[in-house]
């Protein structure tokens, strides 16, 4: 008997620790044979059946054997073999035609494969970057048979080491050869031209002209070459370049292309630059204390995770706002999103175990795992709104469903904004002049912004042709040095209702509060026009408005 109220007691309690949980269990295999990373994973709708998919970029096991697959649920529905390791996967609509079926994206080396409805439907390839000119000499002479291997190896290891530009992979290959395959890989390649071609690092869309959930966006892309790319959907031409210090290897991108959009980019130089349309270098840059190992947008705030086991709250404009120390190091990082309650949050997994959710500097929420966490991703999977999928460092595969009824608190004792910040204002309805203003601006949006700036430029070159003038011709009291002090001459006209004793009287007394600067007074009796008074008053400006 009191075997069966002991068990009775620890299933009471296990029952209740899974009602008080936030999370349901949905599926846990530890042998699912997935090895990635947060960028390459992503929920999308790939079919258009309303049927949310995982799309997996599979780095496989030790690096080895990359390939595409796609889960519904627990089970692998197709796998692809990939020619490179992937660095990033992403879906976004190309086109407003209907069906409207999202394309997936997926950057390996050099290539952006795009697939619609799981097949391929076009491939990218960065554009070819120019050689370095000595190295391309090198390899005319070793054409003619005018130096021989040993000298080319010795040759190219001196503009390694001292050349701007990179040497082409055929070169870094003839370098790690032994003396025995150096001549037979000469002869094999000095017919062939040299090609410096770079590789992907980063990958994340942007809208192009709307804001819409379902709009069209731009692929943005980080390249090994330090530099940034905007490509169009349609025609998949480069619509933008910009050039960044270091590699980027995370990026963060908000607003529209064709309107006004800011993008963060954290570099292995351990900075994040902040970069804004039409803008070819960084206009901000925030330099880290360490390496950054994430980047995540929450709201208006770039949440950034780094090396030292810490995360990190900024502005745009690099103006650090919190700092959280985290037990142990941060291996990867992910927003999670509730947009039916508003909830903006980003969640860290850590090394022993934990995957730790915050809303600024807020701890909201623990979760305990059987390994280490390497990649996240929170959405909309199958017809569950609010799916966790985690992989782990051991292959293994952890899909949780928030329930409908968890709502996140504030951890006791932890600082952050309070309570009411998080709830929903009751807006009004939208008028009628309300949308069509809305339509309008979609509409002109561009000619608007550009007219705005157009006169906000004017105003600011009128008013310093207007200061101008009044340093040129004197005519406005401004001291251009400290050795030449600002004179002020006030009139202060006092309107004495009723005055009961002699004005000389007053203005003495005005008189007697010190020598500074000249004021003229006028004295007015009510209803009278003609000053009773006039006189010039040595005081401070300052005492003789506050005696008036």
């Amino acid at each position: 008997m009191a075997a069966a109220s002991s068990s009775d007691s620890d299933s009471g309690r296990a029952e209740s620790s899974e009602a008080s949980s936030k999370w349901l269990d949905a599926h846990y295999d530890p042998m699912a044979n997935i090895h990635t990373f947060s960028a390459c994973l992503e929920l999308a709708d790939l079919h258009g059946d309303g049927e949310y998919k995982l799309v997996v970029g599979d780095l496989g096991p030790g690096g080895q054997q990359p390939r595409l697959k796609v889960l519904k649920g627990p089970t692998v529905l197709s796998e692809s073999p990939l020619p490179a390791l992937p660095a990033a996967a992403a879906t976004f609509l190309m086109e407003q035609h209907e069906p409207r079926t999202p394309a997936l994206a997926l950057a390996s080396g050099p290539c952006v494969y795009v697939y619609k409805n799981l097949r391929p439907y076009f491939k990218f390839t960065l554009p070819q970057l120019p050689p370095n000119p000595l190295e391309q000499d090198l390899w005319n002479q070793a054409k003619e048979d005018r130096i021989d291997p040993l000298t080319l190896k010795e040759m190219l290891e001196g503009i390694r080491e001292k050349a701007e530009v990179p040497l082409s992979v055929q070169s870094l290959r003839f370098l790690q050869l032994e003396l025995s395959e150096m001549e037979a890989f000469v002869n094999q390649h000095k017919s062939k031209s040299i090609r410096r071609q770079t590789v992907i690092t980063s990958m994340t869309t942007l809208k192009k002209n709307l804001a819409d959930e379902d709009a069209v966006s731009c692929l943005v892309l980080g390249t090994e070459n330090k530099e940034l790319l905007v490509l169009d959907p349609e025609a998949f031409t480069v619509l933008a370049k910009m050039s960044l210090p270091s590699v980027p290897v995370f990026l963060e991108v908000s607003g529209q292309f064709d309107v006004e959009f800011r993008l963060a980019a954290a570099c292995r130089n351990g900075n994040i630059y902040m970069l804004r349309r039409d803008s070819k270098r960084p206009k901000y840059c925030i330099e880290l204390s360490a390496q950054p190992v994430g980047l995540v947008r929450v709201h208006k705030v770039l949440v950034v995770g780094s090396n030292q086991d810490s995360l990190h709250g900024f502005t745009h404009k690099g103006k650090r706002l919190w700092t959280v120390q985290m037990p142990a190091a941060i291996l990867t990082m992910n927003l999670l999103e509730q947009r039916s309650r508003g909830l903006q949050a980003v969640m860290a997994g850590l090394a022993n175990g934990e995957v730790r959710i915050y809303r600024d500097k807020a701890l909201l929420s623990v979760i305990r795992t059987p390994d280490a966490v390497t990649s996240l991703c929170f959405g909309r999977y199958g017809r569950e709104d609010h799916t966790l999928i985690m992989t782990t460092r051991g292959g293994g595969l952890i899909i949780k469903i928030l329930k409908r009824t968890a709502v996140f608190v504030e951890g006791g004792g932890e600082a952050g904004p309070p309570p009411a910040q998080a709830m929903k204002l009751n807006m009004p309805r939208k008028t009628r002049l309300y949308v069509d203003q809305t339509l309008r601006e979609r509409e002109a949006g561009t000619a608007m912004h550009r007219t705005f700036q157009a006169d906000l430029y004017l105003l600011r070159l009128r008013a310093a042709r207007a200061y101008v003038q009044a340093l040129e011709s004197g005519l406005s009291p401004v001291s251009a040095t400290a050795r030449e002090p600002l004179k002020l001459h006030a009139v202060v006209p006092l309107l004495v209702p009723g005055l009961n004793y002699p004005l000389e009287t007053f203005v003495e007394s005005l008189s007697d509060k010190g020598i500074s600067d000249i004021i003229k007074v006028l004295v007015l009796r009510e209803g009278q026009s003609a000053p009773l008074l006039s006189a010039h008053i040595s005081m401070p400006v300052s005492e003789g408005l506050a005696a008036a």
